[in-house]
């Protein structure tokens, strides 16, 4: 963390909005991306082993389909599966900047795990190929029985290769997919910024539910891929009959378990977060997911009845949207739960600004009272309400006739109640912490107090 606040630049409170809004959308292209990998890789695997050990044709050629539809270019597989972590990593310097969370950490450990995973992935799918190639060399009758016994050497020594490039590759993808998800969803966690090591992260109720949702949400993607890249991308593909039963049959199952066990998972993570985390429009998002899950409910059964595969493509577009609004949500979350350090990060920026154009900081003109408040506390303050901090009129009577206190605890904030998360330094000057000093007890001490 001391290498990245030393290179981090502050931030306004508008380009803090901007990197949300752009979190959101690396987020939206890079967790489905992972997802069909990581479980199509497994899937693939999974009956590429169990095909060879039973000699089934059909096990072996749904091993290879599945690959081949989950996987992207090289080119492009290198772009979505290096690119989001990197700028993940400078999003999240920049907004938990000077925040002393881990989160950073476990994301940058996150980068060549993830990274490793992939190309082990690609390595399996290439090496199944080749499989196939020694395979129907070795079945060709013209070949010499030496050139024959060769082949077959080369065969399983690529089939070894094959299985240890498939197993790592899926270890490391599932190990670096638990360390990203885990950093994401710790920065909602402010509790953990100073006092939470790595290990009590990565094990945090919120990070092993977070991962959970994250492998339900994956299954349940890489089924409406399987049926989306079979039967709608290239619907005109001859493929037998039982073949056809056999990946739908297979895919309509990964939907259903998983979509089944979602909304409680989704509800349990809801229950999860800290109560400085909740607003509006985490519940409005969250809603929206759970009608999207009861909409591929009703796909699933017409699919299952009617047979009618098309309905695939209207299924794995509303998966996605239903990704796209637990992204927003949980990103809200985040914007939520760090309202006061994005206020200390937007009060940094304010002061290297005028850095920056030349003015000395003893000239600066001070700010009033009301200035300080509308900018800096009304983010997570009122006098009469509950928001990110505790009411003032619930917390300002111990303070009446003890400004210096008061101007001391600004100056040089503690945690007090554990119901609420410590509020940050404002980083403010001492005639600033007296003017919202006096200005706060001025307010509370009216007989109609503000909101």
């Amino acid at each position: 963390m001391n290498f990245f606040d030393s290179i981090v630049l502050p931030q306004s409170a508008e380009h803090i909005e901007l990197l949300h809004y752009l979190m959101i959308l690396i987020q939206f292209l890079f967790l489905p991306f992972l997802s069909v990998i990581l479980i199509g890789t497994f899937i693939s695997l999974r009956y590429w082993r169990k095909g060879a050990r039973e000699n089934n044709l059909l096990y072996m050629q749904f091993s290879k389909d599945v690959l081949n539809t989950i996987s992207v270019s090289k080119s492009l597989g290198a772009a979505l599966g290096f690119l989001p972590v990197i700028t993940s990593i400078l999003i999240y310097a920049q907004l938990l900047h000077k925040s002393n969370s881990s989160a950073i950490v476990i994301l940058i450990v996150a980068l060549p795990l993830i990274v490793l995973g992939f190309l082990l992935t690609y390595t399996f799918k290439y090496y199944l190929s080749l499989n196939e190639l020694f395979s129907e060399l070795g079945q060709i009758s013209q070949l010499d029985e030496n050139v024959k016994n060769k082949v077959g050497k080369i065969g399983a020594a690529s089939n070894r290769l094959a299985s240890r490039s498939g197993i790592i590759g899926l270890a490391f993808l599932a190990i670096g997919s638990w360390y990203y998800i885990s950093a994401i969803s710790s920065a909602v966690l402010t509790d953990y910024w100073k006092t939470g090591s790595q290990v009590s992260i990565l094990f945090s109720p919120q990070s092993v539910m977070s991962f959970i949702q994250f492998l339900l949400l994956a299954v349940a993607l890489t089924g409406g891929a399987i049926l989306f890249g079979f039967f709608y991308w290239e619907g005109k593909k001859e493929i037998s009959e039982e073949y056809k039963n056999f990946v739908k049959k297979t895919a309509l199952t990964m939907l259903l378990t998983s979509l089944i066990l979602l909304p409680a998972v989704l509800f349990i993570n809801n229950l999860l977060l800290p109560q400085n985390t909740l607003s509006g429009s985490i519940f409005i998002y969250l809603i929206i997911a759970l009608l999207l899950i009861f909409i591929c409910y009703h796909l699933l059964y017409a699919i299952s009845k009617t047979s009618n595969l098309k309905l695939s493509g209207q299924l794995f577009f509303i998966l996605l949207f239903m990704v796209l609004a637990l992204v927003i949500k949980d990103q809200m979350a985040m914007s939520n739960s760090t309202k006061m350090h994005s206020a200390v990060l937007s009060s940094e920026f304010e002061k290297y600004l005028s850095e920056m154009k030349g003015e000395n900081i003893s000239t600066i003109k001070v700010r009033t009272g009301e200035e300080i408040f509308t900018i800096v506390c009304s983010a997570c303050h009122k006098f009469d309400e509950k928001l990110v901090g505790p009411p003032y009129n619930q917390v300002l009577t111990k303070y009446e006739g003890k400004m210096d206190q008061l101007v001391g605890f600004i100056l040089n904030p503690v945690k007090v109640d554990p119901e609420y998360p410590p509020m940050p330094n404002q980083g403010l000057r001492r005639e600033e912490a007296k003017n919202i000093a006096q200005y706060l007890l001025d307010k509370h001490s009216k007989p109609a107090n503000p909101k």
